[in-house]
């Protein structure tokens, strides 16, 4: 089971933004590779407050981590390909306590350099019916990205001989100082184009269109963004790593039934002569349809709750219910023959209102519904 996220940087539900960025720099000073070499006990508590902080650190992540929990990220979503990631990301939180991965046996292999360039993200937007939702699907999407073209290669940037930084001296009233700042050459990542293949861009690189697959848990929602590691647009370079794809759901609006949260709720209308003999009626579900009984004498506004028959919760906390709203439709037109029907039952007892004291009244069954 994963462990919690506010619990691996130590801080409340409630926590600020700033406290929680506290937590996580105490965290990561303290398992810092640097400052614990070798330590693969270490190494591993440093990436879960990483992973905690990518998510806490994150007012939309944190919002959706706080009500689906892990499960709002399944698929794809969260997480970091390597630990140079890590530092390429929240570095800037270390200061100047550590040399960045370099001293990071393993991560650095002795390079100086300060990061790895990262390829840019792409953004896509997928729908999804009611029916995807309910038990998860998988969609193969066609994504234009680009790729290092075959046959590309790279050497060491001349201007900072691979280190991917220039570093400067300046004399200040406090004495001499070192400034480092990206290489304007190779934009960072200590290498240059060395061969171009035909057709490949002055990067090296060139589009292609692939078709990438996309597993998306049952229960999502509108608006909720999952992530594809590795699957945006690659950067020049031996030493760099491919962007993610980004996917944004989007819930096609199901025709007849309406959501609510993990619930469902349905209109269904029948007819006078239904509502006093009572019929069957098949209605329709998220996944497929059921026929449901109603009873002699049933009332408009009455309320039929099916278990189960809603959507599953994304934390895996059960399924919700499909309500379904029982309205008797009363005709507009009658033929002479129906209208004196009506006039002789007028004074009739048997329509005559007679509302049964354990029949909870509209606003009661509005109260009930968002309690």
């Amino acid at each position: 089971m994963k462990k919690d996220y506010y619990e691996i940087l130590g801080v409340s539900k409630n926590a600020t933004a700033a406290e929680i960025k506290k937590a996580y720099r105490k965290k990561a000073l303290e398992y810092h590779p640097d400052k614990n070499p070798g330590d693969k006990e270490a190494e591993e508590k440093f990436k879960e407050a990483a992973q905690a902080y990518e998510v806490l650190g994150d007012e939309q992540k944190r919002a959706q981590y706080d009500q689906y929990g892990h499960a709002a990220f399944e698929g794809g979503g969260g997480g970091f390909s390597s630990m140079e990631d890590i530092f390429r990301n929240f570095g800037d939180i270390f200061g100047g306590h550590f040399s960045g991965f370099g001293g990071f046996g393993g991560f650095g292999g002795g390079n100086s350099r300060s990061y790895r360039i990262k390829g840019g993200d792409l953004r896509i937007r997928v729908k999804l019916t009611l029916a995807d939702i309910v038990s998860g699907t998988e969609k193969k999407v066609k994504v234009l990205r680009k790729v290092k073209a075959e046959g590309a290669t790279y050497k060491t940037c001349s201007t900072c001989h691979g280190n991917g930084s220039i570093v400067r001296e300046v004399n200040t009233m406090l004495g001499r100082m070192q400034s480092s700042t990206p290489c304007h050459t190779c934009g960072g990542s200590g290498e240059v184009i060395d061969k171009k293949p035909e057709g490949a861009d002055s990067q090296g690189l060139k589009t292609i269109e692939e078709t990438v697959s996309i597993k998306i848990p049952a229960g999502v929602v509108e608006g909720m963004q999952m992530k594809v590691p590795n699957k945006g647009n690659e950067a020049p370079g031996n030493n760099s790593i491919p962007g993610d794809l980004l996917v944004l759901i989007e819930e096609v609006e199901h025709e007849t039934l309406k959501r609510e949260g993990e619930n469902l709720h349905l209109d269904l209308y029948i007819s006078m002569p239904e509502a006093i003999l009572g019929t069957s009626k098949d209605i329709e579900t998220a996944n497929g349809k059921v026929r449901i009984k109603l009873e002699e004498g049933i009332q408009s506004g009455k309320i039929l709750r099916l278990k189960g028959k809603g959507l599953p919760s994304l934390n895996g906390y059960g399924t919700g219910d499909l309500l379904v709203h029982v309205n008797v439709w009363t005709p507009k037109t009658l033929t002479k023959e129906q209208k004196n029907f009506f006039q002789k039952m007028l004074d009739d007892d048997n329509f005559t209102p007679q509302p049964d004291k354990s029949e909870k009244s509209f606003f009661e069954k509005v109260k009930d519904m968002f309690s």
